[in-house]
């Protein structure tokens, strides 16, 4: 029984989270729990525990995580700035003549949305509250508009620059190293943020064209549920190009350069996010939309964002190093070794207990306590580890999707009108779902799709 212990507190984290507490605390203080009764038992080494204040120094002086509240600072600035809602308005003049042109824009707009904030439920929110009301006054099935809302907020899980992407690509690298030394190669190579950018870019647009796609195929076979926005005045084609043209080049240009920098080697990711930080901050005062009082809810919810990221990132640490002390890892290898199917089975289950888990955690939960325990064993099986941060994101998207507990689902009911039943949300995601798992399938068939651009990038010259 005892050698099974660190399923327990896996089960004790889970039940603490459901029963409401915050996930850096329960994290923290199920482990401590657990490790001051297997001390009191003989069960458990104290001396793991001497190692939380190295952790902790490692968290706050890690080069990759000074990203995270600069690419914060980018996304809320965009969201704060009102960008998203003068790019929607113009998009929707652009394609809205079409039948199902609104649903284009939504989806064009959240894919730059998601793209500049990274925050799932930032994206979801504004895109519920910018357009949902339009496309239910205009006609939009009530579940194709709010399935469509979800399904482009979760982009900003696979879509770079990615805080998702940043923090896999952080305990990825990790897991890869321990990996290698686990097989006797002691000069191991290394997981960067820019590999898994570039990894996700082509699943990322295929996501999208998939999405475009299937509003098309509705479009023919279910005309009445997105109809065309009729424009009572004709547009001015060279006034409406130029207005496109003004709305779209600065955040499309924005994320160029974040890009670019990264890809023409001018900058590491952690240097792209400054600059990003600083291109949002100067697109918003170029249109006057970055008053005083803006600013400074600008700035709270930066740190408070950050705040959440790192103290989720150091309760994860002390988790992990219990979970450790009582043998988990151990256990995990013993279970995937035994397991039926080889590398295969053992991937399998660990995307199932993955997806499952995003009913209840959140991407950051998931990333700092799981990926640490099953991705080195994985990777020790040979798997690539861009492909499997890649496969990662997308099965977490797909998770955030899926009714009952998917969190797209909780963030957009919080804004929806009271005339969409919760029963036309749960339906509305469902075909998005279906694609996202079509995706995966993609991937898992054709590993190439997520590891070739990073092979062609970084190939030597």
């Amino acid at each position: 029984m005892v050698e099974y212990i660190p399923l327990f507190l896996f089960a004790g984290v889970c039940i603490v989270l459901l029963l409401g507490y915050p996930v850096a605390f329960s994290l923290a203080g199920t482990a401590l729990a657990f490790a001051a009764a297997g001390i009191a038992t003989g069960t458990f080494d104290g001396s793991f525990l001497i190692a939380v204040p190295n952790r902790i120094f490692g968290i706050i002086t890690n080069q990759t995580l000074i990203a995270v509240p600069l690419f914060v600072l980018m996304g809320v600035i965009l969201e704060k700035s009102k960008i998203a809602e003068q790019l929607l308005e113009t998009m929707t003049k652009l394609f809205g003549r079409m039948r199902g042109g609104l649903g284009v824009s939504v989806t064009l707009v959240g894919m730059l949305l998601a793209a500049s904030t990274g925050i799932v439920g930032a994206t979801v929110v504004t895109m519920g509250l910018l357009s949902l009301p339009t496309m239910l006054k205009k006609g939009y099935s009530p579940s194709f508009a709010s399935g469509l809302i979800c399904a482009t907020g979760t982009l900003g899980q696979i879509i770079p620059p990615s805080i998702a992407l940043v923090l896999l690509a952080d305990v990825l690298s990790n897991a890869y190293q321990k990996a290698q030394l686990q097989m006797g190669i002691f000069a191991p190579k290394t997981v960067s943020v820019g590999d898994l950018f570039f990894g996700a870019l082509i699943p990322g647009l295929i996501l999208v064209g998939l999405y475009l796609a299937y509003i098309a195929l509705l479009a023919v076979v279910k005309p009445e549920s997105i109809p065309a926005v009729q424009d009572s005045e004709p547009s001015d084609h060279s006034n409406l190009w130029r207005e496109v043209i003004r709305s779209l080049l600065p955040p499309l240009g924005l994320i160029i350069t974040v890009l670019g920098s990264i890809l023409g080697g001018y900058a590491t990711p952690t240097e792209a996010s400054g600059v990003g930080a600083m291109g949002a901050t100067l697109l918003a005062l170029a249109n006057k939309k970055l008053p005083l009082e803006t600013l400074k809810e600008v700035m709270r919810s930066t740190t408070k964002i950050t705040s959440m990221v790192f103290q989720i990132l150091i309760g994860a640490a002390l988790f992990s190093l219990v979970f450790r002390g009582f043998g988990g890892e151990e256990l995990i290898h013993s279970l995937f070794t035994a397991m039926p199917g080889g590398v295969v089975g053992a991937t399998f289950v660990v995307m199932l207990v993955i997806f499952l888990l995003g009913f209840i955690l959140d991407f950051i939960e998931i990333t700092f306590v799981v990926v640490p325990i099953v991705g080195p064993i994985l990777l020790a099986m040979g798997l690539d580890p861009v492909w499997l941060g890649i496969l990662i994101a997308i099965n977490l998207q797909t998770s955030f999707l899926t009714p009952p507990f998917g969190f797209a689902l909780f963030y957009l009911r919080g804004v929806a009108p009271p005339e969409i039943t919760t029963t036309a949300m749960y339906k509305g995601v469902l075909p998005f779902i279906l694609i996202q798992l079509i995706l995966m399938l993609l991937l898992v068939v054709w590993p190439e799709l997520a590891t070739w651009l990073p092979e062609q990038i970084y190939a030597p010259s």
